[in-house]
C-alpha cells in the first residue's frame, strides 16, 4: 500500500466514519474526507454495501468496517501504536473497542431519536448534509422525511420501551466511572490514545452533538468533555500504562457495563442467530433485556474471542474472571 492519499467516505453523524478519521488523523495519514453525495460514482465503485464508513486506499482498494479497517492500516503503520504493549491491558483495549462499537453504539441511537429534541435538531443537520442548496421550506421537509423513518428503525439497536431505561442507565453509569478513570490521564490508557480511545470518541463525541445526551455530558462529566474535545485533535504525549496502573478505574468499568450488560447480551445474540430466533430474551444486570437479533454482532463476538485465545494468559484470565467476562470469552471451537 503506497503512502497516497486515501479518500474517506463518511458523514459526521455517523459514530463508524469519525472513529476512522481521527485514526487517520493521528497516523498522519493524508486522506480527504468526503460525503457520498461528493462523488458518488466513486462511492459506488467502490462500496460493497450502501454504508459508511467507506475508505478507499491509494492503489483503489474500498474497504468498509471500521474495525478491521484499522486493524489492517495498524499493520502497516505500527507506530505510533494504538495497542498497549502491557498484556492484560492490550486485550481489554479490544474489549473496549468491541463494546464501544456494540453497545456505545445503542447509548448514541437511542438518545439521537427517542426524544422530539434530539429526533428534530439530528434530522435538520442530516437534512443539510443530503440537500445543502435547499431553501429552509424543503429542509424542512425533508428533514421531517429523515425523523419519521429513523424514529421507525431505533428497534435495530433494540431500543424499546421496555429497554429504555436501560439504555440511558448504562449510559450513565459509564459516565460516571469513565469520568473518574480520566480524572488522572488524558486518555483511555495513558498519554497516547488507543483502538478504544477512538472507538468510544465516536461514539460519545456523537452524542455530544444532541441535546440531551449532551446536557447530561456536560453536567456529569467534565472529564469525558474534556477527552471528547482532546479527541478531535488527539496527540502522543508518553507511554501507555500498565494494568497495574490502569487496574483501579478499570476493572469497574469493565464490571459494570461489559461484564454485565454487554457480553451477556452479545452471547444471547449470537445463540438466538444460531438458533434462527426472531426475537430473543436475556437477564441482564439492569434487568430482563429483549429485543430481535443483530446479525452483525455475532461475527464480532467470535472475532473477540478469537482475539481472547491469541493472548490467553493467566493474567488476561485472572481479570476477565475478575469481571465477570471469562465465559463469554473462554469457548472452545
Amino acid at each position: 500500500m503506497s503512502i497516497n492519499q486515501y479518500t474517506l467516505f463518511g458523514a459526521e453523524e455517523s459514530p463508524y466514519s469519525v472513529k476512522l478519521r481521527g485514526y487517520l488523523s493521528y497516523k498522519g495519514l493524508p486522506f480527504v474526507w468526503q460525503s457520498r453525495n461528493d462523488n458518488p460514482e466513486l462511492f459506488a465503485q467502490h462500496a460493497k454495501v450502501p454504508l459508511i464508513p467507506l475508505l478507499v486506499t491509494p492503489d483503489q482498494q474500498g474497504l468498509q468496517d471500521s474495525t478491521p479497517i484499522i486493524e489492517g492500516l495498524e499493520a502497516e503503520h505500527s507506530e505510533p501504536s494504538v495497542y498497549p504493549t502491557d498484556s492484560v491491558a492490550r486485550f481489554v483495549n479490544f474489549v473496549l473497542e468491541e463494546f464501544a462499537d456494540e453497545w456505545g453504539n445503542k447509548w448514541m441511537f437511542h438518545y439521537r431519536w427517542a426524544r422530539e429534541v434530539d429526533q428534530i435538531a439530528c434530522a435538520q443537520r442530516l437534512a443539510k448534509v443530503n440537500a445543502p442548496q435547499a431553501g429552509v421550506a424543503e429542509l424542512n421537509a425533508l428533514a421531517e422525511k429523515i425523523r419519521e423513518r429513523m424514529t421507525n428503525r431505533v428497534w435495530f439497536v433494540g431500543s424499546t420501551r421496555q429497554t429504555a431505561h436501560q439504555i440511558e442507565a448504562s449510559f450513565k453509569d459509564f459516565l460516571e466511572l469513565f469520568d473518574v478513570h480520566l480524572s488522572t490521564r488524558p486518555y483511555v490508557f495513558g498519554q497516547r490514545p488507543s483502538f478504544a480511545d477512538f472507538a468510544l470518541w465516536g461514539q460519545l463525541y456523537n452524542c455530544h452533538r444532541d441535546p440531551t445526551p449532551r446536557r447530561i455530558i456536560e453536567i456529569q462529566a467534565p472529564n469525558t468533555l474534556a477527552w471528547i474535545q482532546r479527541m478531535h485533535q488527539p496527540i502522543n504525549s508518553g507511554d501507555f500504562e500498565t494494568w497495574a496502573e490502569l487496574e483501579t478505574t478499570m476493572v469497574p468499568i469493565l464490571k459494570d457495563q461489559v461484564g454485565g450488560l454487554f457480553l451477556p447480551w452479545s452471547v444471547a445474540n449470537a445463540q438466538a442467530i444460531e438458533n434462527g430466533e426472531e426475537e430473543f430474551s436475556v437477564q441482564l444486570s439492569t434487568g430482563q433485556w429483549r429485543q430481535k437479533p443483530q446479525k452483525y454482532h455475532a461475527r464480532s463476538l467470535q472475532m473477540l474471542r478469537q482475539k481472547y485465545a491469541q493472548v490467553d494468559t493467566p493474567a488476561t484470565k485472572r481479570v476477565m474472571e475478575q469481571c465477570g467476562c471469562l465465559s463469554a470469552l473462554d469457548v472452545e471451537d
